[in-house]
């Protein structure tokens, strides 16, 4: 952070102030003194002017009352923000509750104990609640509308200071000899507390103040230390709680008088002075430490006594009493925020989460995306990535550096084993660094990746990528690929500060003044340099030959790393100090396409030099994203992180500088002068196309047909940058741009209008296929074959069916190119389908492609595999009768195949297709082809013999039962010798069910236990009944006489014997002619009968 003086106030007749305190929430500053002196001022901004705003803005005193009501020294005033009021107290105990009416301040509630003096007031953080303590122990707790909740006397107790928690279930009471007692909320003591600061201190010492910060803002880190608790002899310690027994300790060295936690508890302010050696009267300081006791700043202050400071809501301004005056300090905080590829990335604490909020806000599209990240250290940014740095556990001592790219998705973490106090980065390296070593790490993304590189990645520490130097070390520049993190805990006598660096140089800084300039990518060291100031910044130009440096006190310094110069010893050393040198510094910039142009913020002014000559300043208060191409891009962090949800546009702002004007206003002059060709070559040299148009238009100029419609496209080029995709088209349409308006057409997803420009394309034109592949990128089939049939690619065409499946106009395109790819393309498709188990996708695709064969093929695996695992018969059997449905298509089709050569018609029978087909005829003798019904069949007479069972014609289920023995290769045997046992015996045929128990006794595929259960059970029938004929079956007897081949009815399972009867078109199985009238469809293929 840096802070800097910036405002004074007197006050009339030179009355000393005592106390001052300013509204968090509405901004009034009240200020009490000696001789009852009371004022309320306001500093309100002016926003005359659009582009000033936050600190650079001019402020006034809108407000200056003085509130008579106090005689005596007024000693304490405290705003209860919530209900607008304000409570004040004078040393002889008077207590004036103020109200604010209609603009100005008036009296509401008095009250005087007459016994003794206020000496601390504090209200609880929701506003309802106030404790008073006098100086004789007394302790007072009342309510907003002046109501007593409750007292207590603390006999014995001097008291000087009270503070709450932030729960409002503690109470602090600071006494007069320096220790603080802990209370609960109802006035019930407690403990004292610890005082571990005061180790080992000797004499007199006094509360200074106490502070308790109440967490309305967030934390920066979990179970962050928020308690401040200063003595005047400069002591402090910082709690995370009343009863923390390891605190922050802190020696300011100095004698306190006042502290304060800023608005988000992030800083805390410490007033007091110190004794000059050299000079008769104190010095006036305020120190700033973070709440884990880190230094940042000291600012001076002029002035005899500090008496009190007070923290402006946002955290940007201080407001300091001194002797009788009211001091102002501007801070310009150090946020953690970056600029990468036209996103500013910011993170800001909540009061409801733990983590920080990092936000990547997108400029230029004005969208935002959000990642919570825990124990965030920094974020350091260049050009489109940035790398945010974080403590990786909170018990251990390790670290990520988290690589993210524009959007906030990590994309590669390193976790390392040093604090990444100082971090830089180049566009292929980051370099973290700790006060010991620096830690190098060659980063890569992965959209640059190849396949090679990816299968190395497991690898890349021993290539080098990731390298700890200690700062002690003298690298030769020899890539030793060492991650050696033992060398980063040995320790240095000249810690490390600072760090910069540009893609070809390193440059650490360290606190004496050293700085030693290494090489990249191989880390050698170069050079050591000695300066006369420690280094808080750094900054390489971009031919890394001058450096910046920004000291701690705000001093802007430069050093030419190459200028050879004799020093006074005759000795030619390398480097030079330069003698410009700037004070109040906070920001820097160098331009990224010029080494001799930056741009600086002094206070609240922007400086611009070239060749170290500064243009005249710009009123800002910014800090710098980016100088290039003659433009600064300037954030104003301060306005965006008061509402950081919602940032705004307004609060990025491009300046010019002066030679870019310049050059703007000589052309505006061109212009004027009349010089019309002049005025648009130097309008096109500036990229300033509206005003080429414009001019071109206005007839100033020779208007050709060729630059109006370069200017048309460089215009339509500019709206779609800006994804203006609308605008965009107007323009291309009048350039003529057809290559521009398809990708415009393409985003703006009018696939009308690209269809209708690929219709107005001549045929063979280099854009068709681009624009095919557009209409295969969101699905269009039919546009995209179009479109590469205008273009003469058929095989794309056919490739785009394959890929959207439209199977069917992939085979007729290629039947109408005579393809013959597309064989080799159905089974490549069909085979990855398989791969999924995606069987039945694959036989629909064959059956779309007229392959039936293959897809009978796939299909009677599938119904192979369901009679495996005995599924219903009744789906077994469906799956046959598809399977045998399918062999049928595939037989229709081989016939007009072969019917179409015989005819010689150059038809569809003379395609690739028959010349596939009629292989398959070849080479199918098989059962697929030759007995395609065989399963079918077999579960057919399985279902029809047990229904014909139970249904009670036994005699019928047993002749239906006796033709499954033709298909043991189908149905197991077990279970067709079985059923045939139980209709045999059912039937009464013993004989018939004798011999299928001999069959079953005989399997080898039943256990031991099952063929004795069989053998038992046929010893259980037969001996009551003998394994005889009771009858002879009409199908026995003809089976005897050898008249097997008949045809079986598939209807009732008996033989056909008579000449008349119905056969099926579809599977040429037949049906009795008696039974045939009793069904609508064919009782095995469920065909319609005819």
């Amino acid at each position: 952070m840096f802070i800097y003086l910036s405002k004074k106030i007197a006050i009339p007749g030179n009355v000393r102030l005592r106390c001052i305190s300013w509204n968090k929430d509405q901004g009034f500053i009240a200020c009490g003194g000696e001789d009852g002196l009371l004022k309320v001022l306001k500093l309100e901004t002016q926003t005359d002017e659009a582009k000033l705003k936050g600190l650079a803005a001019p402020s006034n005193l809108s407000m200056n009352q003085t509130l008579e009501g106090h005689s005596g020294s007024v000693q304490v005033v405290t705003w209860n923000e919530q209900y607008q009021k304000l409570t004040t107290s004078d040393q002889n105990g008077l207590i004036i509750v103020w109200m604010l009416y209609k603009g100005a301040w008036y009296e509401e509630m008095i009250n005087n104990r007459n016994k003794s003096v206020v000496r601390s007031m504090s209200w609880n953080a929701d506003g309802q609640k106030i404790c008073i303590v006098y100086e004789d122990g007394a302790v007072i707790v009342g309510s907003v509308d002046g109501n007593r909740i409750w007292g207590k006397d603390l006999k014995g107790s001097q008291l000087c200071h009270v503070a709450w928690s932030s729960d409002s279930k503690i109470l602090l009471f600071g006494m007069a000899n320096g220790e603080i007692h802990i209370y609960d909320n109802q006035g019930n003591f407690i403990m004292k507390m610890k005082m571990n600061c005061l180790v080992n201190v000797t004499g007199a010492f006094s509360i200074a103040g106490i502070h308790w910060y109440p967490g309305t803002e967030g934390y920066t880190e979990q179970d962050c230390p928020c308690l401040a608790i200063c003595f005047d002899n400069g002591r402090c310690q910082i709690m995370r709680h009343e009863n923390d027994q390891n605190p922050v300790l802190i020696d300011t060295g100095m004698n306190v008088v006042s502290i304060q936690w800023n608005h988000c508890g992030s800083v805390l302010a410490v007033a007091g002075f110190q004794k000059a050696t050299t000079q008769d009267k104190d010095v006036n300081l305020v120190q700033f430490y973070t709440p884990f006791g880190e230094h940042l700043r000291t600012l001076k202050v002029p002035g005899k006594q500090m008496s009190a400071l007070s923290w402006e809501g946002g955290g940007l301004k201080i407001g300091l009493a001194v002797d009788s005056f009211i001091y102002f300090a501007n801070i310009r905080p150090d946020y953690k925020w970056g600029y990468c590829s036209n996103t500013v990335v910011y993170a800001y604490t909540r009061p409801d989460r733990p983590e920080y909020c990092v936000v990547f806000w997108d400029t230029k599209n004005n969208e935002k995306y959000v990642k919570y990240v825990k124990s965030l250290i920094s974020i350091t940014t260049c050009g489109d990535f940035c790398i945010l740095a974080t403590k990786a556990d909170e018990n251990q001592p390790q670290y990520v550096l988290v690589l993210c790219n524009s959007i906030g998705t990590p994309l590669d973490p390193k976790y390392i084993d040093i604090g990444p106090l100082f971090v830089t980065m180049t566009k292929t390296h980051v370099i973290a660094a700790s006060k010991e070593a620096f830690y190098i790490w060659q980063y890569r993304v992965a959209k640059k990746l190849t396949a090679m590189e990816i299968n190395q990645v497991a690898r890349t520490r021993k290539e080098g990528r990731e390298r700890i130097y200690h700062i002690d070390d003298i690298p030769s520049g020899a890539a030793d690929g060492v991650l050696d993190y033992s060398k980063a805990i040995q320790g240095t006598r000249d810690p490390i500060c600072a760090i910069t660096a540009s893609d070809k140089t390193l440059i650490v800084g360290r606190e004496s003044g050293t700085i030693q300039r290494y090489s990249l990518p191989n880390v050698g060291l170069l050079q050591k340099y000695v300066l006369n100031c420690r280094a808080y910044q750094m900054s390489l130009n971009c031919n890394s030959s001058r450096l910046a440096i920004i000291d701690l006190s705000g001093v802007l310094t430069f050093f030419d790393l190459d200028t050879r110069v004799t020093d006074s010893t005759g000795q030619q050393i390398v480097g030079e100090q330069l003698k410009l040198e700037r004070k109040d510094v906070w920001d820097m910039k160098w331009a990224k396409d010029n080494p001799d142009l930056f741009a600086m913020m002094e206070k609240t002014r922007m400086y611009v030099f070239r060749n170290l000559d500064p243009e005249e300043p710009i009123q800002t208060s910014g800090y710098i994203c980016n100088f290039e191409d003659l433009e600064i891009k300037s954030v104003l962090l301060d306005e965006i992180l008061k509402n950081p949800e919602h940032p705004n546009k307004e609060y990025i702002i491009n300046f010019e500088i002066r030679s870019l004007r310049d050059s703007r206003a000589l052309i505006e002059e061109v212009i004027r002068a009349g010089s019309g060709d002049l005025a648009i070559g130097l309008r096109i040299k500036l990229g300033d196309w509206f005003r080429v148009l414009q001019l071109l238009k206005t007839g100033s100029g020779d208007a050709d047909d060729t630059l109006l419609e370069q200017a048309h496209n460089a215009i339509g080029d500019y709206f779609a940058d800006r994804q203006k995709w609308i605008n965009a088209v107007q323009y291309y349409v009048q350039g003529r741009n057809q290559e521009r308006l398809a990708e415009c057409y393409y985003m703006l997803e009018d696939y009308q209008g690209l269809e209708n420009l690929a219709n107005s394309l001549p045929e063979n034109n280099k854009l068709l296929p681009d624009i095919a592949h557009m209409f295969v990128r969101v699905g269009m089939c039919e546009q995209a074959v179009t479109a590469f049939l205008k273009c003469n690619r058929p095989k794309d065409a056919v490739d785009t069916c394959v890929h959207l499946n439209q199977w069917n106009k992939a085979v007729e395109l290629a039947k109408n190119h005579n393809m013959k790819e597309i064989g080799s393309l159905l089974a490549r498709y069909a085979s990855h389908l398989l791969e999924k188990n995606k069987i039945l996708d694959a036989i629909e695709l064959y059956r779309k492609a007229n392959y039936f064969f293959d897809a009978a093929k796939l299909m009677f695996k599938i119904a192979d595999e369901e009679a495996k695992k005995r599924t219903k018969p009744l789906r077994v059997k469906k799956l046959y009768v598809l399977s045998a449905l399918l062999v049928e298509q595939y037989h229709e089709q081989v016939k007009n195949a072969q019917r179409g050569k015989v005819k010689g018609k150059s038809s569809e029978a003379t395609s690739a297709l028959a010349g596939l087909l009629e292989e398959d005829v070849l080479s199918s003798a098989n059962r697929l082809t030759d007995n395609a019904w065989r399963g079918a069949e077999a579960y057919h007479f399985f279902i029809l013999a047990q229904r014909q069972l139970y249904e009670g014609y036994v005699d019928t289920a047993m002749k239906t039962a006796l033709h499954l023995r033709d298909y043991e290769d189908i149905i197991p045997a077990v279970e067709i010798y079985s059923l045939l046992a139980l209709c045999a015996c059912a039937n009464r045929a013993f004989g018939t069910c004798s011999k299928a128990f001999v069959k079953l006794e005989s399997l080898e595929t039943l256990s031991p236990e099952q063929r004795q259960q069989y053998e038992d059970l046929a010893l259980e029938i037969f001996t009551k009944h003998c394994p005889k004929h009771t009858k002879k079956s009409d199908l026995d007897g003809l089976l005897e006489g050898g008249e097997g081949k008949l045809p079986t009815c598939v209807a009732t399972g008996r033989s056909i014997t008579e000449y008349q009867f119905w056969m099926c078109n579809v599977c040429k199985h037949c049906v009795q002619a008696q039974e045939i009238s009793n069904y609508n469809f064919c009782p095995l293929c469920h065909s319609s009968v005819t």
